[in-house]
């Protein structure tokens, strides 16, 4: 193998790598038994991102409207708190958040049906402490769905 393969393989990733050797990778929830495409598919990581930010823009506005004209830096605080009771109660009563909903994306276990509530607390958690839902697996699935067994497909 000369240097110039050696680097190449470096630059285009483990998985490139992988794939030159034969090793297939599938389509992004294929394992779960869900269509490549279109309905009932995984979301994409850009659908996910923008109902985040819906979600963290709208639990903002909300905390700065019953807070800010008391203490703004407290309202900073109290956004996390609206964050997560928000996507607490959105998660367990219809499975999205309004930034989800938006996107139109939905949380699912992985057998289809709906997250039980105390599935939607243990995911709430895991997404406010931020590690578990940036780590995550070929799928696209973070930690936080890996633990509570969900997905989170498009509608």
């Amino acid at each position: 193998m000369d240097n110039r393969e050696v680097i190449g393989s470096w630059l285009s990733g483990p998985r490139a790598a992988a794939e030159e050797m034969g090793v297939e990778f599938g389509y992004r929830g294929e394992r779960l038994g869900l269509p490549e495409d279109g309905p009932g598919s995984i979301a994409s990581v850009g659908r996910r991102i923008v109902a985040l930010l819906i979600d963290w823009f709208l639990s903002t506005l909300i905390a700065y409207g019953l807070i800010a004209h008391r203490d703004v830096h407290l309202a900073n605080n109290w956004a996390l708190v609206v964050f997560a009771g928000v996507s607490m109660i959105g998660l367990a009563l219809v499975g999205a958040t309004p930034g989800k909903l938006i996107m139109r994306t939905r949380v699912v276990s992985v057998d289809g049906t709906r997250l039980s509530p105390l599935g939607a607390l243990l995911r709430t958690i895991l997404v406010v402490l931020v590690v578990p839902a940036v780590v995550f697996d070929r799928d696209t699935r973070g930690l936080h769905d890996k633990a509570v067994k969900a997905v989170q497909i498009r509608v």
